[in-house]
C-alpha cells in the first residue's frame, strides 16, 4: 500500500450559525488517488454540506507512522545510520510521523522510538494533517 496526502476545500459549520469554508489535509493508505479520495469521502461526508474539492493528491513516503494520544501530528526528519561490513557508514535520510498533544512529545516519543537504533534526529515540525486513515481501519 502507497501513502498519499489529499487537501481538501468544503463548507463546514465553524461556529454559531455561520458556514465557512475549510481547508484540511489528510493522509490516507491506498492504491491510488482515486481509491484514497473515495476512502475519504466516505469518511467526512456526514461533516460536510455543499460542495468539497480535492484541491490536491500526492503520494508520499513516511518510514513509519506512530499513532499516539494528542491532537496534532509531527514528521521527524531522521538519518539512519548503517555501518556496512567494510567499515563504511551510510546514512538516509526518512520521514516518520508521529502523533501527539506538543512537539516536545512528539520529540520524546521519536527519541523513544529510536532508541535501539543508530539514527540522529535532524528536525520535527507540526505538519497540517488532520487525521490519517490506513487501509484497514
Amino acid at each position: 500500500m502507497l501513502l498519499y496526502e489529499l487537501k481538501l476545500k468544503y463548507e463546514r459549520q465553524t461556529g454559531e450559525d455561520n458556514p465557512g469554508s475549510v481547508k484540511e489535509t489528510y493522509l490516507l493508505e491506498g492504491f491510488n488517488c482515486t481509491d484514497v479520495e473515495t476512502r475519504l469521502m466516505e469518511k467526512i461526508k456526514p461533516f460536510i454540506f455543499g460542495d468539497c474539492e480535492v484541491q490536491s493528491c500526492k503520494k508520499v513516503q513516511y518510514y513509519d507512522i506512530r499513532p499516539a494520544e494528542g491532537d496534532y501530528w509531527y514528521k521527524g526528519r531522521v538519518e539512519m545510520i548503517t555501518v556496512e561490513d567494510d567499515g563504511k557508514e551510510t546514512r538516509k535520510a526518512v520521514n516518520i510521523l508521529i502523533q501527539a498533544p506538543t512537539i516536545h512529545q512528539a520529540l520524546k516519543s521519536l527519541e523513544g522510538y529510536l532508541s535501539s537504533l543508530d539514527a540522529e534526529i535532524i528536525t520535527v515540525t507540526k505538519t497540517r494533517i488532520i487525521d490519517v486513515f490506513r487501509a484497514v481501519d
